[in-house]
């Protein structure tokens, strides 16, 4: 049996719950600055759909901005659901924080569909008291 990653208290673990409650409501919504403002400055993004990773806040509230454009277009909203929740501290404070994350579209006039689901491993910090996504990387459970 391996052991298990240390796990962040309860405070910690409810601030990150309800951190990325906001985050994902702001990309919901097509908040795109204000989503890029969930990651550090030099924040990096790495979606399987990219072969790159995405760096820096306004790189990401570009994307941002192109997807929700894309999905306005297309007479879509998504919503992302976070579960399955782990949160481990770092001895030099960082939290790793690795969710199962599922995205639904929403058509106008039509039903919701579930779109894809993935792995999403973040890094937190942070900065002046306040939750921040170093690096983020995300798996697809379809995708090898």
């Amino acid at each position: 049996m391996t052991a298990l990653a240390p796990t962040a208290p309860a405070d910690v673990y409810a601030e990150v719950q309800h951190f990325y409650a906001r985050q994902m409501r702001h990309l919901d919504s097509g908040e795109a600055e204000i989503w890029a403002g969930t990651f550090t400055e030099d924040g990096s993004f790495a979606p399987p759909s990219r072969p790159e990773p995405v760096r820096g806040r306004p790189a990401l509230a570009a994307g941002a901005r192109q997807s929700a454009a894309a999905l306005a277009a297309r007479g879509e909203i998504q919503r992302h659901w976070v579960a399955m929740l782990t949160v481990a501290p770092a001895a030099d404070g960082t939290l790793t924080a690795e969710s199962q994350v599922t995205l639904v579209v929403v058509p106008r006039g039509g039903p919701a569909r579930l779109d894809l689901v993935c792995v999403c491993r973040d890094v937190l910090v942070r900065e002046a008291g306040e939750l921040l996504v170093r690096e983020r990387v995300v798996t697809r459970d379809d995708q090898p």
